[in-house]
C-alpha cells in the first residue's frame, strides 16, 4: 500500500536506510528488497521524468554511500555492496517502466476502441435520423398530394351532382382511386418505421420516371388539364434519382392543385446526356380560385433538398403576369446510367 500510494517517499526511506548499512560496510537483503520494490513502484505509478529523477538521485546517494565506505575502510567489498544494492535499484525500476508502458498501450488501445464503438454508434444513429427525414419527405409527399387532388375532385363532383352526374360520378372514381394508391403507398412508407422482426407486407417499386404518365393522370380533372412533354427517358437513371424527380413534379402538382385549382399545367422532363431538366409550369388558374400567393412552404425546401442531394438546382418563383414555375436541373455524370 505504501508503495502504490507513496513511492517516492518509500525510495527515500528505503536509500536513506541503505546508504547507512552500506556506510556500515553491510548490505542488508531486507533493505536491498526494500529499495528493488520502491524503485518498481517508482517505475510503475510516476511518470517517465519523475521516475528517472527519482532513482537516479538514489542511485548517487547509494554511490556516495558506497564512496564513504571503500575511503573509510581499506578492504571495503564495495563492488561486492554495489552489485547488491544499485542492480536492483536499476533492474526494479526497468521492470516498473516496462510495466507502465505496457498498461499504457493497453488502455489507449481501450479508449480507442472506445471511441471507435462511439463514432459507430453515432454513425449509426446518424443513419436512422437520415432515413427518419427520407421517410418523412416521402410521406409528406404522399399525404400532400393525394389530400389536394381528393379535395379538388370532390368539390368538382360537389358542383356537377346536379347538372352532369355522370361527371361527378367519374370524379367520384378518380377519388376512390387515388385513396386506394394513396393507402398502398402510405403502408409502405410507414412499415419502414417499424421495428426490427416485425413482418411488413411486400414492398412496392418506388416510383420512376415512367410512372409521371400515371401521376399526371390522377391530377387531371374537369377544368385541370395536365400537359405532359418527355424527352430521353429511355436513358436509365439511378432508382434514387428517378424517385427524387418523380417527388419534386408530385409536389410542384399537389402546390398548384392546393394554390391554383383549375390551372392548366404543362410539365417538360428532358434527359440529355449530362443533364436533366425538369419544368413544371401552370397558368395560375381561374383568378377567383387562384390564391395570391404560393408561400415557399415545406415543399418547395424539400424540393430543393432532393435536388440538391445529387448536386442539382432547383428555382421555384412566379412567373410573369400569371402563374407559377418550378425548374430542377440535375447534372449527370458520365457512366451513370
Amino acid at each position: 500500500m505504501l508503495g502504490r500510494n507513496w513511492p517516492l517517499t518509500l525510495l527515500g526511506v528505503a536509500t536513506v536506510a541503505l546508504g547507512f548499512s552500506i556506510a556500515s560496510k553491510i548490505v542488508p537483503l531486507p533493505l536491498a528488497v526494500l529499495v528493488m520494490l520502491a524503485a518498481y513502484f517508482v517505475g510503475l505509478r510516476l511518470l517517465r521524468p519523475v521516475s528517472i529523477r527519482a532513482v537516479v538521485v538514489a542511485a548517487v546517494a547509494i554511490g556516495g554511500a558506497l564512496g564513504y565506505a571503500g575511503l573509510a575502510r581499506k578492504g571495503a567489498p564495495v563492488a561486492g555492496m554495489a552489485i547488491q544494492s544499485l542492480v536492483p535499484l536499476v533492474a526494479a525500476w526497468f521492470v516498473g517502466d516496462a510495466v507502465a508502458v505496457r498498461r499504457r498501450y493497453q488502455e489507449g488501445l481501450a479508449e480507442q476502441a472506445e471511441r471507435e464503438q462511439a463514432a459507430e454508434t453515432e454513425r449509426a444513429r446518424q443513419e436512422i435520423r437520415d432515413q427518419r427525414v427520407r421517410v418523412a419527405q416521402d410521406l409528406h409527399d404522399v399525404v400532400a398530394h393525394t389530400l389536394a387532388v381528393i379535395t379538388v375532385q370532390a368539390g368538382v363532383g360537389r358542383r356537377l351532382m346536379a347538372k352532369r352526374p355522370e361527371e361527378a360520378s367519374n370524379a367520384l372514381e378518380s377519388i376512390e382511386a387515388i385513396g386506394r394508391t394513396a393507402q398502398e403507398e402510405l403502408r409502405v412508407v410507414l412499415g419502414l418505421l417499424r421495428e426490427e422482426g416485425v413482418s411488413t407486407p411486400p414492398l412496392t417499386p418506388a416510383p420512376r420516371l415512367v410512372d409521371l404518365k400515371e401521376l399526371a393522370e390522377t391530377v387531371r380533372s374537369p377544368g385541370s388539364e395536365v400537359e405532359l412533354r418527355m424527352s430521353g427517358v429511355d436513358r436509365r437513371l439511378s432508382p434514387a434519382l428517378e424517385l427524387s424527380l418523380y417527388r419534386v413534379v408530385q409536389e410542384a402538382l399537389t402546390n398548384v392543385m392546393k394554390h391554383a385549382p383549375g390551372a392548366a399545367v404543362t410539365v417538360k422532363l428532358a434527359v440529355s446526356d449530362n443533364l436533366v431538366r425538369v419544368e413544371i409550369l401552370d397558368d395560375g388558374g381561374p383568378r377567383e380560385a387562384r390564391t395570391t400567393t404560393q408561400p415557399a412552404g415545406h415543399g418547395i425546401v424539400g424540393m430543393r433538398e432532393r435536388v440538391g442531394a445529387f448536386g442539382g438546382s432547383l428555382v421555384a418563383s412566379p412567373r410573369p403576369g400569371r402563374g407559377f414555375k418550378v425548374v430542377a436541373e440535375v447534372p449527370i455524370e458520365e457512366g451513370v446510367t
